[in-house]
Protein backbone atom coordinates (compact mmCIF):
# COMPACT_ATOMS: atom_id res chain seq x y z
CA UNK A 1 0.00 0.00 0.00
CA UNK A 2 1.46 3.42 -0.97
CA UNK A 3 2.42 5.81 1.78
CA UNK A 4 0.50 9.05 2.06
CA UNK A 5 2.75 12.07 1.80
CA UNK A 6 2.66 14.29 4.86
CA UNK A 7 4.20 17.73 4.95
CA UNK A 8 5.08 20.03 7.78
CA UNK A 9 4.28 23.07 5.68
CA UNK A 10 5.36 25.11 2.69
CA UNK A 11 7.50 28.22 2.63
CA UNK A 12 8.28 30.65 -0.22
CA UNK A 13 10.02 34.01 -0.40
CA UNK A 14 7.94 37.12 -0.92
CA UNK A 15 8.53 38.73 -4.30
CA UNK A 16 8.69 42.17 -2.69
CA UNK A 17 12.11 41.29 -1.19
CA UNK A 18 11.35 43.38 1.89
CA UNK A 19 13.13 42.60 5.14
CA UNK A 20 11.56 41.46 8.36
CA UNK A 21 12.18 44.39 10.76
CA UNK A 22 13.02 42.07 13.68
CA UNK A 23 15.23 39.41 12.09
CA UNK A 24 16.46 41.34 9.00
CA UNK A 25 15.69 38.22 6.91
CA UNK A 26 13.56 38.35 3.79
CA UNK A 27 9.83 38.12 4.42
CA UNK A 28 8.46 34.64 3.75
CA UNK A 29 5.03 33.41 2.75
CA UNK A 30 3.70 30.29 4.44
CA UNK A 31 1.41 27.44 3.42
CA UNK A 32 -1.82 28.59 1.75
CA UNK A 33 -0.54 32.10 0.93
CA UNK A 34 2.68 30.74 -0.61
CA UNK A 35 0.82 28.21 -2.74
CA UNK A 36 -1.83 30.71 -3.85
CA UNK A 37 0.94 33.08 -4.99
CA UNK A 38 2.68 30.24 -6.83
CA UNK A 39 -0.50 29.13 -8.62
CA UNK A 40 -1.30 32.67 -9.70
CA UNK A 41 2.27 33.25 -10.92
CA UNK A 42 2.16 30.04 -12.96
CA UNK A 43 -1.05 31.11 -14.66
CA UNK A 44 0.24 34.60 -15.43
CA UNK A 45 3.68 33.48 -16.66
CA UNK A 46 3.95 33.12 -20.43
CA UNK A 47 5.75 30.11 -21.84
CA UNK A 48 9.33 31.08 -22.66
CA UNK A 49 9.40 33.91 -20.11
CA UNK A 50 11.67 32.10 -17.64
CA UNK A 51 15.22 31.94 -18.96
CA UNK A 52 16.38 28.58 -17.66
CA UNK A 53 13.01 26.83 -17.95
CA UNK A 54 11.47 27.90 -21.28
CA UNK A 55 8.60 25.38 -21.11
CA UNK A 56 7.29 26.70 -17.78
CA UNK A 57 4.21 28.88 -18.13
CA UNK A 58 0.94 29.04 -20.00
CA UNK A 59 -0.39 30.32 -23.30
CA UNK A 60 -3.13 32.37 -21.70
CA UNK A 61 -1.75 35.75 -22.73
CA UNK A 62 -2.32 34.98 -26.43
CA UNK A 63 -5.86 33.72 -25.71
CA UNK A 64 -6.81 37.01 -24.05
CA UNK A 65 -6.56 38.79 -27.41
CA UNK A 66 -9.09 36.45 -29.06
CA UNK A 67 -12.74 37.45 -29.20
CA UNK A 68 -14.45 36.99 -25.86
CA UNK A 69 -16.56 33.85 -26.10
CA UNK A 70 -17.44 30.67 -24.28
CA UNK A 71 -15.05 28.77 -26.54
CA UNK A 72 -12.12 31.00 -25.56
CA UNK A 73 -13.18 30.66 -21.89
CA UNK A 74 -13.00 26.86 -22.23
CA UNK A 75 -9.54 27.13 -23.81
CA UNK A 76 -8.37 29.35 -20.95
CA UNK A 77 -9.80 26.90 -18.42
CA UNK A 78 -8.02 23.98 -20.12
CA UNK A 79 -4.72 25.89 -20.22
CA UNK A 80 -4.96 26.80 -16.52
CA UNK A 81 -5.68 23.16 -15.65
CA UNK A 82 -2.76 21.97 -17.76
CA UNK A 83 -0.18 24.34 -16.29
CA UNK A 84 -1.22 23.70 -12.67
CA UNK A 85 -1.28 19.93 -13.07
CA UNK A 86 2.09 20.00 -14.81
CA UNK A 87 4.07 22.48 -12.69
CA UNK A 88 2.52 22.66 -9.20
CA UNK A 89 2.84 19.31 -7.39
CA UNK A 90 1.82 20.85 -4.04
CA UNK A 91 -1.84 21.09 -5.07
CA UNK A 92 -4.55 18.75 -6.23
CA UNK A 93 -6.75 20.65 -8.66
CA UNK A 94 -10.48 20.38 -7.94
CA UNK A 95 -12.01 22.74 -10.49
CA UNK A 96 -11.29 25.73 -12.70
CA UNK A 97 -14.10 28.16 -13.51
CA UNK A 98 -13.69 30.76 -16.26
CA UNK A 99 -16.60 33.16 -16.86
CA UNK A 100 -16.42 35.67 -19.71
CA UNK A 101 -17.60 39.19 -18.91
CA UNK A 102 -18.65 40.55 -22.30
CA UNK A 103 -19.29 44.09 -21.08
CA UNK A 104 -15.87 44.71 -19.55
CA UNK A 105 -13.83 42.50 -21.90
CA UNK A 106 -12.34 40.28 -19.23
CA UNK A 107 -12.58 36.80 -17.74
CA UNK A 108 -13.37 36.03 -14.10
CA UNK A 109 -11.24 33.08 -12.98
CA UNK A 110 -11.80 30.89 -9.93
CA UNK A 111 -9.37 28.06 -9.20
CA UNK A 112 -10.39 25.51 -6.56
CA UNK A 113 -7.65 23.25 -5.22
CA UNK A 114 -6.65 21.20 -2.22
CA UNK A 115 -3.14 21.49 -0.74
CA UNK A 116 -1.38 18.13 -0.81
CA UNK A 117 0.17 16.83 2.39
CA UNK A 118 -1.55 19.01 4.97
CA UNK A 119 -5.02 18.87 6.43
CA UNK A 120 -6.64 21.85 4.80
CA UNK A 121 -9.97 22.69 3.31
CA UNK A 122 -10.46 23.37 -0.37
CA UNK A 123 -8.90 26.72 -1.28
CA UNK A 124 -10.41 29.20 -3.74
CA UNK A 125 -8.24 31.60 -5.70
CA UNK A 126 -10.12 34.23 -7.70
CA UNK A 127 -8.79 36.90 -10.02
CA UNK A 128 -9.57 38.63 -13.32
CA UNK A 129 -7.77 38.16 -16.62
CA UNK A 130 -7.81 41.02 -19.09
CA UNK A 131 -5.83 41.73 -22.24
CA UNK A 132 -3.27 44.49 -21.77
CA UNK A 133 -1.59 46.44 -24.50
Amino acid sequence: MPLERKSQGFLDLSLTFKQNPLSQDLITLKNDVAIARSVRNLVLTSAGERFFNPTLGSGISRLLFDNISDITADQIKDEISRVINLYEPRVSLVRVICRPDYDSGQYAITIRYRIVGIDATIEDLSFVLQATR
